[in-house]
């Protein structure tokens, strides 16, 4: 940022200026919750820490000040808003989780699974 807000360092500023939030102003105009919606869109894994900063940027005051309720309040927002983003690139939406009843052997023990086997038998890297 080019004047330097109270609880934004360094990595804060850079990825705020990535996502076009060079000025307090700036900052003002969206707001806490969407500038940290904007950073975590563009890649970044900024911890919600990031949006107390924010927050506490905008009201000038420490992060860690910012009344209980206004983090409750902060949260609310931020669940509405990730709600809304799209599933992350590369991978599925999960499944619904479905529990199914297995068959015993013949001395009544349940049959084993290896839980990192992929169904396809491929591999699940991330490449």
């Amino acid at each position: 940022m080019t004047v330097k807000l109270r609880n934004i360092g360094p990595k804060s500023a850079a990825w705020l200026r990535q996502v076009g939030l060079r000025t307090g102003e700036d900052l003002a105009a969206v707001g806490s919750v969407e500038a940290f919606m904007r950073v975590k869109r563009a890649g970044f894994r900024p911890s919600l820490n990031l949006l107390y900063a924010l927050e506490g940027a905008l009201l000038d005051c420490h992060w860690q000040q910012l009344p209980e309720n206004r983090r409750s309040e902060l949260l609310v927002a931020y669940d509405a808003a990730a709600a809304l983003l799209p599933p992350p690139r590369g991978r599925p939406a999960a499944a619904p989780v479905t529990t199914t009843q297995g068959s015993h052997d013949d001395e009544g023990a349940a049959p084993s699974f290896d839980m990192f086997d992929s169904p396809s038998g491929g591999s699940d890297s991330d490449d």
